[in-house]
């Protein structure tokens, strides 16, 4: 993986010397793989380790700098950040370059270079699809291989077998649907808390070898300092992570297969403004650890798999001071008022479940993908 991060980080590199020095304003990625290859391997002959690997897997890393770079030549992100032996999993791109790579059985895989592996769970990878190329990625220590497999898509048969919902999602309960369910926070729970604390504890060692090892080198800037216990604690902190992420995913598969499961005629939520709630200091952290984005997207696809519309409400609809009986709309509503009196026609409610209510009833929608 050396070589794919050594890549990307010379490709952001040589622009921004570039764009610093106003020899060139841009160097494309094809430009690069030109420049790479002819002339930069001349000049380097040290380097010869980057053309080891497949070519291909080389232009991937370059395509991905390159991607990076336009975004932020167009406004859509900062600066890319340079990628760190130990920082952001590196991902290593191997393509299929001939019938003899990626080859996949029940329980193992043939990857190009690395030859057969055996993978820990069986019965994921389908049989008689055509594997096209595998993205392995380290994280925490361990190593995964994601395939991308070459399938015919059918359309699916839309089968309804219950009335559509309307799912609000939120930080004191998660998601709360029409039909009456309610799936807590998975936060609160006493599980996802251990975690959180072990991740915390970790956390502060690492923090206390970081400082104690920048004051032995202000002492002896001579000497080399080991830093050997700080990348096992830097380890420990990235297993702590994983496992409570990997926590929180779960809960988020299992709540979304359970929505999808029910086949209803379709499903309305409301198009939230993630980054512009994650401003408010009070709820920054609760709306983070809540991972609203990974449950669209992954609702997203689960409805395109079982034919299920997916209807996007308006984020400036008033789901939540809209009375669900009379269509009375209380302006004055608190995000602290939990329950939800019309002063029209009396109704007391939840205030989520008043929500749904409001989301499935909706009339003005766009439809997801």
């Amino acid at each position: 993986m050396a070589v794919f991060r050594y890549v990307y980080n010379l490709f952001i590199g040589t622009n921004r010397d570039n764009y610093r020095n106003d020899t060139q304003s841009y160097m494309s990625g094809y430009d690069f793989s030109k420049w790479l290859n002819n002339e930069y391997r001349k000049a380097n002959p040290d380097k010869s380790w980057i053309w080891d690997v497949s070519s291909k897997a080389v232009k991937k890393s370059i395509m991905n700098a390159d991607t990076a770079y336009r975004n932020f030549l167009k406004g859509k992100t900062g600066f890319p950040n340079f990628k760190r032996r130990n920082g952001r999993p590196v991902s290593m791109y191997l393509p299929r370059n001939n019938d003899s790579d990626l080859k996949i059985e029940r329980n193992r895989g043939k990857i190009p270079t690395l030859g057969w592996v055996r993978f820990k769970e069986y019965g994921y990878a389908p049989r008689k699809a055509k594997a096209v190329s595998v993205i392995i990625t380290k994280r925490a220590g361990r190593y995964f291989a994601s395939f991308l497999f070459e399938v015919n898509t059918v359309n699916p048969v839309r089968v309804t077998q219950s009335e559509s919902i309307g799912i609000d999602i939120g930080v004191k309960s998660f998601a709360v649907i029409s039909d009456g369910r309610n799936y807590p926070n998975i936060n609160k729970s006493e599980r996802a808390r251990k975690l959180a604390r072990r991740l915390k504890r970790e956390q502060r060692k690492f923090s206390r070898k970081i400082h104690k090892l920048k004051q032995r080198k202000e002492e002896s800037a001579s000497k080399k300092c080991k830093r050997s216990n700080i990348d096992k604690q830097r380890l420990k902190v990235q297993r702590a992570y994983m496992r409570l992420t990997n926590k929180r995913h779960d809960y988020i598969n299992k709540t979304v297969h359970e929505i999808v499961s029910a086949r209803p005629e379709y499903i309305a939520i409301e198009d939230l403004n993630v980054s512009g709630m994650l401003k408010n200091r009070h709820l920054s952290r609760a709306i983070a650890e809540s991972e609203f984005y990974y449950f669209r997207t992954l609702l997203e696809r689960k409805c395109r798999e079982y034919g299920i519309e997916l209807r996007i409400v308006n984020r400036f609809y008033a789901s939540s001071k809209t009375c669900s009986r009379c269509g009375h709309v209380k302006k004055d509503l608190k995000l602290s008022d939990r329950v939800y009196e019309c002063t029209e026609c009396g109704l007391v409610i939840d205030r989520d479940y008043n929500a749904t209510l409001n989301l499935r009833s909706c009339k003005k929608y766009s439809t997801a993908g």
